[in-house]
């Protein structure tokens, strides 16, 4: 398959094309997004202009090749079995790379795609059911009434938080949290969500990488990645893991929010999974300067000011409860809604 070709059986909104030209005149009217894309797409350029999420710093801009994008969508196909004909939908927003790749699949794969407004509650005014889907935590926890018109889905852009993860065992749905970003055009690895029993829901699952990619660790116990058919070179990331094999890991944290205080290195993220069944509101754990420690842990939490106790701090090591809470009206998110850490603690 070649981006400028597409598969027979494609459609999107229920609608067939012979060419390329007539997909592109048809997709003005869905959205301006994904106008743009497409004319990307089946230019001859051999490679897109991306976006990244601005999550972990400034949005920038990359360069990923069309035909390693091909791979990546062939290996999630190759990984969910989901072959042409697959109905999925699509509700992320078309400007990053989810939205983007959500195309591709189906694009390369033939699948009949549905695409909608990203919205907080996607299933709302949906009555189809569909083969697969990918959507954010929020989503997520705003569908969970009617997730199981879904019969696979990823979830990627955010922790799945412990409450959210109890919440979701008993459904039909098959879930899947995602690793990946838009370097790794998308993820690399999953690692299943739900359907556990009761002393396994207690333990963690494990990430499983994809097809063609294998992963190592660096001096930093930082994750390297090696996918040779989606990047030319070995991807070196900033999140630390435990490697357990060259296909499986357990994500730790990211390696910029390791808060160090009274030299005792804390995770932030590890803090946050086991605050997640205690606190309900958004909220974040990250460190700021501190004459004494260097660096002490506070909590961030959105919303209302209302009394937290120690029974919140309950799962907590003595190292890893909160010098001080905050309580901020609204979080600065990304255009894809994720928090953006350091502009809301300018906040403070």
């Amino acid at each position: 398959m070649k981006s400028n070709s597409f598969h027979t059986s494609f459609q999107i909104n229920g609608k067939i094309f012979s060419n390329s030209e007539e997909l592109i005149k048809y997709s003005q009217s869905i959205s301006k997004e994904i106008n743009q894309f497409l004319r990307e797409w089946f230019s001859t350029d051999s490679h897109i202009v991306v976006k990244t999420s601005g999550s972990t710093g400034n949005p920038k801009n990359i360069h990923l090749r069309k035909d390693f994008m091909i791979n990546s969508a062939l290996a999630t196909g190759c990984y969910f079995q989901l072959g042409e004909n697959t109905k999925a939908l699509c509700c992320l927003p078309i400007k990053f790379i989810a939205g983007k790749m959500m195309l591709v699949r189906a694009l390369t794969l033939g699948w009949d795609l549905d695409v909608i407004e990203s919205t907080s509650n996607p299933l709302q005014e949906i009555t189809k059911e569909y083969d697969f889907s990918a959507m954010v935590p929020l989503q997520l926890r705003n569908s969970i009434s009617k997730i199981d018109q879904i019969k696979t889905l990823i979830v990627g852009g955010g922790v799945v938080s412990r409450e959210l993860k109890k919440a979701i065992q008993t459904i039909d749905t098959n879930c899947y949290a995602t690793y990946g970003m838009t370097e790794t055009i998308t993820h690399i690895a999953v690692k299943k969500l739900n359907k556990f029993s009761q002393s396994e829901l207690e333990s963690e699952s494990v990430y499983k990488t994809l097809p063609d990619v294998t992963i190592s660790k660096d001096k930093r116990s930082c994750l390297v990645i090696r996918a040779p058919k989606i990047s030319n070179e070995n991807i070196i990331t900033n999140d630390v893991i435990e490697l357990i094999s060259k296909s499986e890991f357990n994500w730790k944290g990211r390696l910029d929010h390791v808060i160090n205080s009274g030299g005792v290195k804390l995770h932030p993220e590890e803090i946050e999974q086991k605050l997640s069944n205690t606190i309900y509101s958004r909220f974040f754990v990250a460190g700021i300067l501190d004459e004494i420690l260097g660096e002490k842990c506070i909590l961030v939490i959105e919303g209302e000011n209302y009394p937290i106790t120690k029974k919140h701090f309950s799962k907590l090591s003595r190292f890893e409860i909160p010098k001080a809470i905050f309580f901020i009206p609204k979080f600065i998110e990304t255009g894809s809604g994720k928090i953006q850490r350091l502009k809301t603690l300018d906040l403070l």
